[in-house]
């Protein structure tokens, strides 16, 4: 397996692609190319890059995800934004970078809530606790968990933590 970088935008383009949790990078690329899934290219030459960093869980998600605390929240709503918010107090500038995450339409994260209600009918904007930042709610759980998925997976959470997280929302 390689590794390439990629700019940012192109990155969150591929991430805002995800069809479902897990998928990979290169399963995304394959879909979107519409190339067969061992498909062989061949390769011009090699180039060394350094491994991506994995985060396997910092220490404010960690404690919430211990604590118990999400699972005694009863609405998905407030564990998606608690979610949010203790993502953004472990790595605000990873969070800022995340917040490019969009969607077809619609995008996810701003500073102003009028881009968010802009951007489509009924977003229902709110704010995430705690961050300078606004997230549209009016979604359903499994968009809420995609989009915490997206974030995370560009904040180089392990997948493991992720689905850890994205099943407790």
């Amino acid at each position: 397996m390689k590794t390439i970088e990629l700019d940012d935008d192109l990155y969150f383009y591929i991430a805002s692609q995800t069809r479902h949790i897990g998928e990979s990078a290169s399963d995304i690329l394959r879909r979107l190319l519409e190339q067969p899934a061992h498909a062989r290219v061949p390769v011009a030459e090699a180039v060394a890059v350094a491994p991506p960093k994995v985060v396997t869980a910092q220490q404010g998600l960690q404690l919430l995800l211990d604590s118990g605390e999400l699972q005694k929240e009863e609405k998905s709503i407030n564990r998606f934004m608690r979610v949010l918010s203790t993502l953004y107090g472990d790595d605000p500038a990873g969070f800022t970078q995340a917040t490019e995450i969009k969607g077809r339409t619609r995008v996810y994260f701003s500073r102003d809530p009028e881009a968010l209600r802009a951007s489509g009918s009924t977003t229902k904007p709110k704010p995430v606790p705690e961050t300078p930042f606004w997230v549209i709610t009016n979604t359903n759980t499994r968009r809420k968990q995609n989009m915490v998925a997206q974030m995370m997976a560009s904040m180089s959470y392990g997948e493991e933590v992720i689905a850890q997280v994205c099943g407790a929302i």
